[in-house]
Protein backbone atom coordinates (compact mmCIF):
# COMPACT_ATOMS: atom_id res chain seq x y z
CA UNK A 1 0.00 0.00 0.00
CA UNK A 2 1.47 3.15 -0.62
CA UNK A 3 0.01 5.35 2.06
CA UNK A 4 0.84 2.23 4.43
CA UNK A 5 4.41 3.38 3.94
CA UNK A 6 4.15 6.91 4.92
CA UNK A 7 2.26 5.54 7.87
CA UNK A 8 5.24 3.77 8.62
CA UNK A 9 7.53 6.76 8.57
CA UNK A 10 5.21 8.55 10.76
CA UNK A 11 5.13 6.05 13.40
CA UNK A 12 8.96 5.61 13.24
CA UNK A 13 9.59 9.22 13.78
CA UNK A 14 6.19 9.79 16.38
CA UNK A 15 8.29 12.21 19.03
CA UNK A 16 6.33 15.28 19.03
CA UNK A 17 5.40 17.25 22.08
CA UNK A 18 2.59 19.73 21.43
CA UNK A 19 4.44 23.06 22.81
CA UNK A 20 2.45 25.65 24.50
CA UNK A 21 3.08 29.22 23.09
CA UNK A 22 1.85 32.73 23.19
CA UNK A 23 0.91 34.68 20.44
CA UNK A 24 2.97 38.18 20.44
CA UNK A 25 2.56 40.65 17.64
CA UNK A 26 4.51 40.58 15.12
CA UNK A 27 8.00 39.97 14.44
CA UNK A 28 10.53 42.84 14.68
CA UNK A 29 12.40 43.99 11.11
CA UNK A 30 16.22 44.36 11.15
CA UNK A 31 18.80 45.96 9.03
CA UNK A 32 21.51 46.65 11.21
CA UNK A 33 23.82 44.79 14.03
CA UNK A 34 23.86 45.60 17.05
CA UNK A 35 25.82 44.97 20.58
CA UNK A 36 23.16 44.86 23.57
CA UNK A 37 22.59 43.29 26.98
CA UNK A 38 20.23 41.07 27.83
CA UNK A 39 17.71 41.57 30.73
CA UNK A 40 15.54 39.37 31.57
CA UNK A 41 12.12 40.57 33.00
CA UNK A 42 11.75 37.92 35.37
CA UNK A 43 14.24 38.74 38.13
CA UNK A 44 16.58 42.05 36.50
CA UNK A 45 19.38 39.56 35.87
CA UNK A 46 21.41 39.80 33.07
CA UNK A 47 22.15 37.04 29.89
CA UNK A 48 26.06 35.92 31.18
CA UNK A 49 28.71 33.85 29.69
CA UNK A 50 30.25 32.47 33.07
CA UNK A 51 33.43 33.68 33.93
CA UNK A 52 34.37 34.66 30.44
CA UNK A 53 35.02 30.89 29.48
CA UNK A 54 36.04 30.39 25.86
CA UNK A 55 35.15 26.69 26.16
CA UNK A 56 32.52 25.58 23.74
CA UNK A 57 29.36 23.78 25.27
CA UNK A 58 29.15 26.79 28.66
CA UNK A 59 25.92 26.68 29.06
CA UNK A 60 25.15 30.43 29.95
CA UNK A 61 22.77 32.06 32.65
CA UNK A 62 21.02 34.75 34.02
CA UNK A 63 23.14 36.65 37.01
CA UNK A 64 23.11 39.72 38.32
CA UNK A 65 23.89 42.77 36.00
CA UNK A 66 27.19 44.76 35.84
CA UNK A 67 27.91 46.13 32.41
CA UNK A 68 30.85 43.62 32.34
CA UNK A 69 32.19 41.86 28.90
CA UNK A 70 30.62 38.61 29.52
CA UNK A 71 27.12 40.48 29.65
CA UNK A 72 27.87 42.22 26.02
CA UNK A 73 26.05 40.46 23.27
CA UNK A 74 26.21 40.83 19.58
CA UNK A 75 23.38 40.54 17.20
CA UNK A 76 24.29 39.95 13.13
CA UNK A 77 20.85 39.94 11.29
CA UNK A 78 20.82 36.35 9.35
CA UNK A 79 20.63 37.45 5.58
CA UNK A 80 17.28 37.24 3.78
CA UNK A 81 15.56 37.60 7.23
CA UNK A 82 13.96 40.39 8.91
CA UNK A 83 13.60 39.46 12.38
CA UNK A 84 16.43 36.34 12.62
CA UNK A 85 19.86 36.92 13.95
CA UNK A 86 23.27 35.31 14.73
CA UNK A 87 24.04 35.94 18.84
CA UNK A 88 27.96 35.69 19.82
CA UNK A 89 29.16 36.04 23.22
CA UNK A 90 32.88 37.52 24.33
CA UNK A 91 34.43 34.43 23.40
CA UNK A 92 32.98 35.21 19.77
CA UNK A 93 31.44 32.23 19.89
CA UNK A 94 27.14 31.58 19.24
CA UNK A 95 24.29 31.01 21.56
CA UNK A 96 23.03 27.64 20.51
CA UNK A 97 20.54 25.19 21.63
CA UNK A 98 22.90 22.48 22.82
CA UNK A 99 22.55 19.30 20.26
CA UNK A 100 20.14 21.30 17.85
CA UNK A 101 17.50 19.55 20.28
CA UNK A 102 13.60 20.06 20.24
CA UNK A 103 13.04 19.18 23.80
CA UNK A 104 11.36 21.03 26.78
CA UNK A 105 14.66 22.15 29.23
CA UNK A 106 17.59 21.35 26.29
CA UNK A 107 20.41 23.88 27.62
CA UNK A 108 21.36 27.47 26.09
CA UNK A 109 25.55 27.18 25.43
CA UNK A 110 27.77 28.81 23.45
CA UNK A 111 29.20 26.88 20.65
CA UNK A 112 31.49 27.98 17.55
CA UNK A 113 29.50 29.09 15.27
CA UNK A 114 28.09 26.89 12.44
CA UNK A 115 24.69 28.83 10.87
CA UNK A 116 22.71 25.90 12.14
CA UNK A 117 18.78 26.60 12.82
CA UNK A 118 19.81 25.98 16.25
CA UNK A 119 22.25 29.09 16.63
CA UNK A 120 19.15 31.40 14.74
CA UNK A 121 17.47 33.47 17.27
CA UNK A 122 13.81 35.56 16.23
CA UNK A 123 13.73 38.43 18.03
CA UNK A 124 9.82 38.24 18.66
CA UNK A 125 8.37 41.69 20.24
CA UNK A 126 6.37 41.34 23.38
CA UNK A 127 3.80 44.31 23.62
CA UNK A 128 3.74 46.05 27.07
CA UNK A 129 7.27 46.78 26.86
CA UNK A 130 10.63 49.03 25.99
CA UNK A 131 12.30 46.73 23.05
CA UNK A 132 11.29 43.89 24.77
CA UNK A 133 11.06 40.43 23.21
CA UNK A 134 10.90 36.45 23.41
CA UNK A 135 14.07 34.82 21.78
CA UNK A 136 12.89 32.21 20.05
CA UNK A 137 15.09 29.40 18.57
CA UNK A 138 14.67 28.90 14.97
CA UNK A 139 15.64 25.64 14.94
CA UNK A 140 12.87 24.70 17.88
CA UNK A 141 10.61 27.30 18.37
CA UNK A 142 10.86 27.65 21.82
CA UNK A 143 12.10 30.45 23.83
CA UNK A 144 15.31 31.15 25.74
CA UNK A 145 15.10 31.53 29.89
CA UNK A 146 16.03 30.43 33.15
CA UNK A 147 15.43 27.21 34.45
CA UNK A 148 11.91 26.63 35.57
CA UNK A 149 11.33 30.59 34.83
CA UNK A 150 13.42 31.45 38.05
CA UNK A 151 14.34 34.81 38.87
CA UNK A 152 17.08 34.18 41.22
CA UNK A 153 20.87 35.00 39.80
CA UNK A 154 23.43 32.15 38.39
CA UNK A 155 20.42 30.49 37.25
CA UNK A 156 21.41 28.16 34.02
CA UNK A 157 19.43 28.92 30.74
CA UNK A 158 17.21 26.55 28.68
CA UNK A 159 14.83 26.85 26.25
CA UNK A 160 11.32 26.19 27.00
CA UNK A 161 7.64 26.74 25.08
CA UNK A 162 7.37 30.50 24.68
CA UNK A 163 4.81 33.15 26.53
CA UNK A 164 4.96 36.43 27.38
CA UNK A 165 5.89 35.72 31.28
CA UNK A 166 7.58 33.39 33.56
CA UNK A 167 10.70 34.38 32.68
CA UNK A 168 10.60 34.12 28.72
CA UNK A 169 11.40 37.88 28.22
CA UNK A 170 14.06 39.75 27.65
CA UNK A 171 14.95 43.24 27.37
CA UNK A 172 17.79 44.57 24.78
CA UNK A 173 18.52 47.51 25.60
CA UNK A 174 20.66 47.98 22.57
CA UNK A 175 18.41 47.35 19.64
CA UNK A 176 18.22 49.44 16.62
CA UNK A 177 15.92 47.19 14.32
CA UNK A 178 12.45 48.92 14.98
CA UNK A 179 9.54 46.34 14.18
CA UNK A 180 7.50 45.82 11.17
CA UNK A 181 3.56 44.73 10.97
CA UNK A 182 3.69 44.13 7.80
CA UNK A 183 6.16 41.11 6.87
CA UNK A 184 6.17 37.49 8.25
CA UNK A 185 8.60 34.64 7.55
CA UNK A 186 8.14 31.14 7.39
CA UNK A 187 7.21 28.55 8.94
CA UNK A 188 4.29 29.57 10.48
CA UNK A 189 4.11 26.48 12.56
CA UNK A 190 7.37 24.24 12.96
CA UNK A 191 4.95 20.93 12.72
CA UNK A 192 2.84 21.14 10.92
CA UNK A 193 1.31 18.65 8.40
CA UNK A 194 -1.85 18.81 6.65
CA UNK A 195 -2.55 22.43 7.64
CA UNK A 196 -6.07 23.87 7.25
CA UNK A 197 -6.58 27.61 7.97
CA UNK A 198 -8.75 30.17 7.55
CA UNK A 199 -9.45 33.74 8.11
CA UNK A 200 -12.59 34.80 10.36
CA UNK A 201 -14.16 37.72 12.46
CA UNK A 202 -10.56 39.11 13.38
CA UNK A 203 -8.39 36.02 13.48
CA UNK A 204 -6.72 33.53 11.46
CA UNK A 205 -6.82 30.02 12.70
CA UNK A 206 -4.74 27.16 11.91
CA UNK A 207 -5.61 23.35 12.69
CA UNK A 208 -2.75 20.64 11.38
CA UNK A 209 -2.09 16.59 11.93
CA UNK A 210 -1.32 15.75 15.57
CA UNK A 211 -0.84 12.18 14.78
CA UNK A 212 -2.22 11.68 18.02
CA UNK A 213 -5.74 11.45 20.09
CA UNK A 214 -5.98 15.31 20.31
CA UNK A 215 -7.48 17.80 17.92
CA UNK A 216 -6.12 21.14 18.13
CA UNK A 217 -6.04 24.59 16.46
CA UNK A 218 -4.40 28.03 17.23
CA UNK A 219 -5.04 31.40 16.99
CA UNK A 220 -3.82 34.89 16.01
CA UNK A 221 -4.77 38.13 14.86
CA UNK A 222 -1.63 37.89 12.30
CA UNK A 223 -0.25 35.51 10.88
CA UNK A 224 3.51 36.11 11.68
CA UNK A 225 1.63 35.24 15.15
CA UNK A 226 0.97 31.78 14.36
CA UNK A 227 4.06 31.00 14.54
CA UNK A 228 4.11 31.48 18.52
CA UNK A 229 0.31 30.99 19.25
CA UNK A 230 -1.08 28.59 21.86
CA UNK A 231 -1.58 25.30 20.81
CA UNK A 232 -5.26 24.66 22.34
CA UNK A 233 -6.83 21.08 22.49
CA UNK A 234 -10.45 21.30 21.10
CA UNK A 235 -11.04 17.37 21.68
CA UNK A 236 -10.23 14.49 22.90
CA UNK A 237 -10.68 11.28 20.33
CA UNK A 238 -12.12 8.37 22.09
CA UNK A 239 -13.28 5.19 20.94
CA UNK A 240 -15.29 3.87 18.81
CA UNK A 241 -15.48 7.21 16.98
CA UNK A 242 -10.75 6.96 16.22
CA UNK A 243 -8.70 7.34 18.35
CA UNK A 244 -4.68 7.92 18.56
CA UNK A 245 -4.09 8.97 14.66
CA UNK A 246 -5.88 12.62 14.00
CA UNK A 247 -4.42 13.93 10.66
CA UNK A 248 -5.79 15.85 7.57
CA UNK A 249 -7.67 18.05 9.97
CA UNK A 250 -10.28 20.78 8.19
CA UNK A 251 -13.18 22.88 9.71
CA UNK A 252 -15.66 24.69 7.33
CA UNK A 253 -18.54 27.14 8.05
CA UNK A 254 -21.70 25.06 6.84
CA UNK A 255 -25.58 25.33 7.27
CA UNK A 256 -27.04 22.98 9.77
CA UNK A 257 -30.45 22.59 11.23
CA UNK A 258 -29.57 25.24 13.81
CA UNK A 259 -27.97 27.73 11.72
CA UNK A 260 -24.48 28.09 10.30
CA UNK A 261 -22.36 25.84 12.63
CA UNK A 262 -18.25 24.61 11.97
CA UNK A 263 -17.91 21.25 10.64
CA UNK A 264 -14.25 20.12 11.84
CA UNK A 265 -13.31 16.99 9.42
CA UNK A 266 -10.49 14.70 10.04
CA UNK A 267 -9.35 11.49 9.81
CA UNK A 268 -8.85 8.83 12.81
CA UNK A 269 -8.62 5.24 13.32
CA UNK A 270 -10.79 2.63 14.50
CA UNK A 271 -8.43 1.74 16.59
CA UNK A 272 -4.71 3.44 17.31
CA UNK A 273 -2.18 3.12 14.46
CA UNK A 274 -4.17 0.20 12.01
CA UNK A 275 -3.97 1.75 8.41
CA UNK A 276 -6.93 -0.25 7.24
CA UNK A 277 -9.64 1.23 10.42
CA UNK A 278 -8.89 4.85 8.94
CA UNK A 279 -11.95 6.59 8.19
CA UNK A 280 -13.62 9.83 7.72
CA UNK A 281 -15.28 11.77 11.17
CA UNK A 282 -16.75 15.00 11.94
CA UNK A 283 -17.10 17.42 14.56
CA UNK A 284 -19.90 20.27 15.32
CA UNK A 285 -19.40 23.31 16.75
CA UNK A 286 -22.12 24.71 19.69
CA UNK A 287 -21.86 28.24 17.93
CA UNK A 288 -19.76 30.68 15.40
CA UNK A 289 -16.94 30.16 17.17
CA UNK A 290 -14.09 27.85 15.00
CA UNK A 291 -12.41 27.32 18.72
CA UNK A 292 -15.46 25.43 19.30
CA UNK A 293 -16.45 23.98 21.95
CA UNK A 294 -17.21 20.49 19.99
CA UNK A 295 -19.29 17.62 19.84
CA UNK A 296 -18.72 14.48 18.06
CA UNK A 297 -21.22 14.38 15.58
CA UNK A 298 -20.49 11.21 12.81
CA UNK A 299 -18.54 8.68 11.15
CA UNK A 300 -18.58 9.95 7.48
CA UNK A 301 -18.78 6.24 7.04
CA UNK A 302 -19.58 5.51 2.69
CA UNK A 303 -23.10 3.58 2.97
CA UNK A 304 -22.27 1.04 0.49
CA UNK A 305 -18.18 0.58 -0.03
CA UNK A 306 -17.17 1.16 3.72
CA UNK A 307 -14.58 -1.62 2.97
CA UNK A 308 -11.37 0.31 2.90
CA UNK A 309 -9.85 3.28 4.38
CA UNK A 310 -10.53 6.77 3.32
CA UNK A 311 -8.83 9.73 4.41
CA UNK A 312 -8.24 13.67 3.57
CA UNK A 313 -11.42 15.30 3.86
CA UNK A 314 -12.43 18.37 1.94
CA UNK A 315 -15.86 19.65 0.87
CA UNK A 316 -16.95 21.21 -2.26
CA UNK A 317 -20.03 23.06 -2.34
CA UNK A 318 -21.50 23.74 -6.16
CA UNK A 319 -24.89 24.88 -7.48
CA UNK A 320 -26.36 24.62 -3.96
CA UNK A 321 -25.57 20.97 -2.85
CA UNK A 322 -22.50 19.48 -0.91
CA UNK A 323 -20.06 16.45 -1.25
CA UNK A 324 -16.68 15.23 0.27
CA UNK A 325 -13.96 14.48 -1.40
CA UNK A 326 -11.35 12.27 -0.12
CA UNK A 327 -8.90 9.44 -1.37
CA UNK A 328 -9.39 5.67 -0.68
CA UNK A 329 -7.51 2.36 -1.69
CA UNK A 330 -8.27 0.23 -4.82
CA UNK A 331 -4.37 -0.51 -6.04
CA UNK A 332 -3.24 3.04 -6.13
CA UNK A 333 -5.01 6.19 -4.26
CA UNK A 334 -7.46 7.50 -6.61
CA UNK A 335 -9.39 10.86 -5.61
CA UNK A 336 -13.41 9.97 -4.41
CA UNK A 337 -16.62 12.43 -4.24
CA UNK A 338 -19.65 11.20 -2.31
CA UNK A 339 -22.84 13.16 -1.89
CA UNK A 340 -23.96 14.54 1.55
CA UNK A 341 -27.34 15.44 2.34
CA UNK A 342 -26.22 17.46 5.00
CA UNK A 343 -22.68 18.05 6.66
CA UNK A 344 -22.58 14.86 7.93
CA UNK A 345 -24.64 12.48 5.90
CA UNK A 346 -23.87 10.94 2.85
CA UNK A 347 -26.57 10.78 0.49
CA UNK A 348 -24.86 7.91 -2.15
CA UNK A 349 -21.85 6.07 -2.19
CA UNK A 350 -18.33 7.74 -3.21
CA UNK A 351 -17.62 8.04 -7.49
CA UNK A 352 -14.11 8.47 -8.85
CA UNK A 353 -13.14 11.19 -9.65
CA UNK A 354 -9.70 11.50 -10.66
CA UNK A 355 -6.82 8.42 -10.99
CA UNK A 356 -2.96 9.19 -10.48
CA UNK A 357 -1.77 8.47 -14.42
CA UNK A 358 0.29 10.96 -15.24
CA UNK A 359 4.26 10.00 -14.52
CA UNK A 360 4.26 13.21 -12.08
CA UNK A 361 1.75 11.66 -9.63
CA UNK A 362 3.37 8.00 -9.33
CA UNK A 363 6.75 8.80 -8.21
CA UNK A 364 6.94 6.74 -4.94
CA UNK A 365 3.50 5.18 -5.61
CA UNK A 366 0.49 6.52 -7.41
CA UNK A 367 -1.55 9.12 -5.17
CA UNK A 368 -4.28 11.51 -5.54
CA UNK A 369 -5.39 13.02 -2.38
CA UNK A 370 -5.96 16.23 -0.39
CA UNK A 371 -8.34 17.50 -2.26
CA UNK A 372 -8.80 21.40 -2.04
CA UNK A 373 -11.63 23.49 -3.72
CA UNK A 374 -10.82 27.06 -5.37
CA UNK A 375 -13.56 28.93 -6.81
CA UNK A 376 -13.34 32.90 -8.21
CA UNK A 377 -15.62 34.64 -10.89
CA UNK A 378 -17.77 31.58 -11.25
CA UNK A 379 -15.06 28.70 -12.19
CA UNK A 380 -14.52 25.72 -9.74
CA UNK A 381 -11.03 24.25 -9.19
CA UNK A 382 -10.04 21.11 -6.94
CA UNK A 383 -6.17 21.40 -6.15
CA UNK A 384 -5.19 17.82 -4.72
CA UNK A 385 -1.82 16.06 -3.95
CA UNK A 386 -0.43 13.79 -5.91
CA UNK A 387 3.26 11.20 -6.00
CA UNK A 388 3.49 9.71 -2.67
CA UNK A 389 4.45 11.94 0.66
CA UNK A 390 7.84 10.44 1.18
CA UNK A 391 9.23 11.70 -1.62
CA UNK A 392 10.70 14.97 -2.19
CA UNK A 393 8.23 15.26 -5.54
CA UNK A 394 5.30 15.46 -3.66
CA UNK A 395 3.28 18.36 -5.12
CA UNK A 396 -0.05 19.94 -6.38
CA UNK A 397 -2.11 18.75 -9.57
CA UNK A 398 -5.58 20.55 -10.69
CA UNK A 399 -8.68 19.51 -11.92
CA UNK A 400 -11.26 21.80 -13.39
CA UNK A 401 -14.97 22.09 -13.64
CA UNK A 402 -16.47 21.79 -17.08
CA UNK A 403 -20.43 21.80 -16.03
CA UNK A 404 -22.30 19.23 -15.98
CA UNK A 405 -23.15 16.42 -12.82
CA UNK A 406 -20.19 16.95 -10.58
CA UNK A 407 -19.87 13.50 -9.11
CA UNK A 408 -19.08 12.46 -13.13
CA UNK A 409 -14.98 12.43 -13.51
CA UNK A 410 -16.14 13.54 -17.49
CA UNK A 411 -17.32 16.98 -16.21
CA UNK A 412 -13.56 17.80 -14.79
CA UNK A 413 -10.18 18.26 -16.72
CA UNK A 414 -7.18 17.65 -15.22
CA UNK A 415 -4.09 19.38 -15.70
CA UNK A 416 -1.11 17.86 -17.35
CA UNK A 417 1.48 18.87 -15.58
CA UNK A 418 2.04 19.93 -11.92
CA UNK A 419 0.62 23.65 -10.39
CA UNK A 420 3.03 23.81 -7.56
CA UNK A 421 6.10 21.81 -7.03
CA UNK A 422 9.16 21.26 -5.44
CA UNK A 423 11.90 24.00 -5.70
CA UNK A 424 15.68 23.00 -4.95
CA UNK A 425 16.77 26.39 -5.45
CA UNK A 426 14.77 27.65 -2.43
CA UNK A 427 15.09 24.53 -0.42
CA UNK A 428 11.91 23.27 -0.27
CA UNK A 429 10.73 19.55 -1.06
CA UNK A 430 7.51 17.85 -1.10
CA UNK A 431 5.14 20.81 -1.19
CA UNK A 432 1.63 19.45 -0.59
CA UNK A 433 -1.95 19.11 1.28
CA UNK A 434 -2.77 22.40 0.92
CA UNK A 435 -5.47 24.46 1.69
CA UNK A 436 -6.66 28.21 0.84
CA UNK A 437 -7.53 31.61 2.39
CA UNK A 438 -8.09 34.83 1.92
CA UNK A 439 -6.62 38.22 3.21
CA UNK A 440 -7.95 40.39 5.97
CA UNK A 441 -9.33 42.74 3.84
CA UNK A 442 -10.79 40.41 0.69
CA UNK A 443 -8.77 41.27 -1.76
CA UNK A 444 -5.82 38.62 -2.10
CA UNK A 445 -5.84 34.54 -2.08
CA UNK A 446 -3.45 33.01 0.25
CA UNK A 447 -2.43 28.97 -0.19
CA UNK A 448 -1.06 27.22 3.09
CA UNK A 449 0.53 23.91 2.36
CA UNK A 450 3.54 22.09 4.36
CA UNK A 451 6.97 21.12 2.90
CA UNK A 452 10.35 19.82 3.59
CA UNK A 453 13.35 21.25 3.63
CA UNK A 454 15.16 18.66 3.18
CA UNK A 455 15.31 16.33 0.08
CA UNK A 456 15.65 13.45 2.74
CA UNK A 457 12.23 14.56 4.45
CA UNK A 458 9.14 12.04 4.40
CA UNK A 459 5.89 11.64 5.87
CA UNK A 460 6.09 13.10 9.50
CA UNK A 461 5.59 15.50 12.23
CA UNK A 462 8.74 17.40 11.03
CA UNK A 463 7.04 18.70 7.72
CA UNK A 464 6.56 22.21 8.30
CA UNK A 465 3.54 24.63 7.78
CA UNK A 466 3.97 27.43 5.47
CA UNK A 467 1.94 30.22 3.70
CA UNK A 468 2.47 32.78 0.75
CA UNK A 469 -0.08 34.89 -1.39
CA UNK A 470 -0.82 33.35 -5.27
CA UNK A 471 -2.20 35.41 -8.63
CA UNK A 472 -4.22 34.65 -11.20
CA UNK A 473 -3.78 33.97 -14.88
CA UNK A 474 -4.93 35.89 -17.85
CA UNK A 475 -7.44 33.23 -18.63
CA UNK A 476 -8.79 32.78 -14.58
CA UNK A 477 -6.55 29.64 -13.46
CA UNK A 478 -4.65 30.12 -10.43
CA UNK A 479 -1.00 30.91 -10.63
CA UNK A 480 0.87 29.51 -7.43
CA UNK A 481 4.52 30.06 -8.31
CA UNK A 482 7.57 29.12 -6.82
CA UNK A 483 7.71 28.07 -3.36
CA UNK A 484 9.73 30.67 -1.26
CA UNK A 485 11.76 29.18 0.88
CA UNK A 486 12.59 29.29 4.82
CA UNK A 487 13.27 32.94 6.41
CA UNK A 488 12.36 35.06 3.86
CA UNK A 489 10.46 38.08 4.61
CA UNK A 490 6.86 38.22 2.82
CA UNK A 491 4.47 41.11 3.20
CA UNK A 492 1.99 40.12 5.15
CA UNK A 493 -2.02 40.00 3.97
CA UNK A 494 -3.71 42.80 3.22
CA UNK A 495 -5.35 44.28 5.86
CA UNK A 496 -3.91 43.42 8.96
Amino acid sequence: MTRSRCLSALFASLTMAIAFLAAPPPAAAAAVSFTSTGVNQNGGHCLDLPNGSSAGGTQLRALACDSGANQSLGFAPVPGTSDTYTITTRSGQCVDVHGAATADNATIIQWPCHGGTNQRWRLVPVSGGDKTFNLVSAGSGKCVTPSGGSSASNTGLVQLPCSASNGRVWRLPGFTGGTSPDTFTNPIAQRGPDPWMTYHDGHYYLATTTWNSTITMRKSRTLAGLATATEQVLFNLTRPNGAGTMWAPEFHLLDGPNGKRWYFYYTAGREPFDLGTQRIHVLESAGPDPMGPYTFKADLLDPAQDNTWELDPGILQLDGKLYLLGTFYNGSQPMFIRPLSNPWTASGTRRILSTPTYGWETVGGAVNEGAEVLQRNGKTFIVYSASHCSTPDYKLGMLTYNGGDPLSSSSWTKSPNPVFQRSNANGVYGPGHNGFFKSPDGTEDWMVYHANSSASGGCDMNRSTRAQKFTWNADGTPNFGTPVGLGVPLTAPSGE
